[in-house]
């Protein structure tokens, strides 16, 4: 096995690793939100009004963006 192909190997097998992790935080934050739910809505409430002070924009729990409708009809 060439050096390229240990590296390109290695890069795959990290990036599989970060995709279960991944999949498996996911799962805990919904088993969280499920047994905590009034918990887990107040923490995000607080990180989105942390992240709207720096300029970032959330969409809301449904989906939706907070935007104002600035079209004239």
């Amino acid at each position: 096995m060439s050096k390229l192909e240990k590296r390109l190997q290695s890069a795959a097998d990290q990036a599989v690793r970060q995709r279960n992790y991944q999949r498996a935080r996911q799962r805990a934050f919904t088993r969280l939100a499920n047994t905590y739910p009034e918990v887990y809505r107040s923490f995000l409430e607080e990180e989105k009004m942390a992240d709207e002070k720096m300029g970032k924009k959330w969409l809301d729990l449904d989906g939706n963006t907070n935007l104002a409708n600035t079209r004239s009809s």
